[in-house]
């Protein structure tokens, strides 16, 4: 199984203290993935040279996209599923989130499954983020399994490598994060599977007009 984590956060300054919180969520998730058996990879958006004029990778002629998105577009067809962490802006998703998966048709995510991991540096973990969050991947084709991740004070949870800081509750916080990602892979092995056993519905892979009823 392979699982991309997408870190939701280009933002590299302070305040809130420490900076790149989420990457410390997104290297957590990753590691308890790797428990499940799966091979996690971080995608991160502070590390992608995008253009300043938006051009997503589906509007370029085959194989004259940059680099870097031919590579990410490869590495989201072979994922057998994805875990979304965002921070909230303004009760909704990170824009940085949204411009990175929006740069990707939605056949390159469907029939399989994400889930959601919000975090903040305050009290409420992000969830209210996670409230668009699953319209926004149900639309791309990724439904997000049930259950989800918040992590209020992530700075007191995670230390800088994913790793649970000294002053977390490992082992409840571990029950907490497998519930989540234990449905993740359950699915995502399920549908692994049906993938190689039958052919799948159509996916809005050309244009808006095939979401349309006749």
């Amino acid at each position: 199984m392979k699982a991309l984590v997408f870190l939701g956060s280009v933002r590299d300054s302070t305040p809130p203290r420490p900076a790149r919180l989420g990457a410390r969520v997104a290297r957590a998730c990753a590691a308890q993935l790797s428990g499940y058996g799966v091979n996690a990879e971080i995608i991160d958006p502070l590390e992608m040279d995008f253009p300043p004029v938006f051009k997503p990778h589906f509007a370029y002629a085959k194989g004259r996209a940059p680099d870097f998105l031919e590579q990410l577009a490869f590495k989201i067809e072979e994922a057998d599923c994805y875990v979304m962490v965002s921070p909230e802006y303004n009760h909704s998703m990170s824009p940085a989130l949204a411009n990175l998966l929006n740069h990707f048709r939605s056949s390159s995510f469907s029939f399989k499954p994400s889930a959601i991991a919000t975090y903040s540096a305050g009290q409420w973990g992000g969830a209210r983020a996670a409230v668009n969050m699953r319209t926004f991947l149900s639309e791309l084709g990724c439904l997000p399994v049930s259950a989800m991740i918040h992590v209020p004070k992530a700075q007191e949870v995670f230390a800088e490598d994913g790793s649970f800081s000294s002053e977390a509750d490992a082992q409840s916080w571990e029950k907490y994060l497998g519930r989540t990602l234990g449905q993740l892979t359950w699915w995502g092995e399920a549908a692994a599977r049906q993938r190689l056993t039958s052919v799948a519905s159509e996916a809005f892979d050309r244009d808006p007009s095939q979401r349309n009823a006749p």
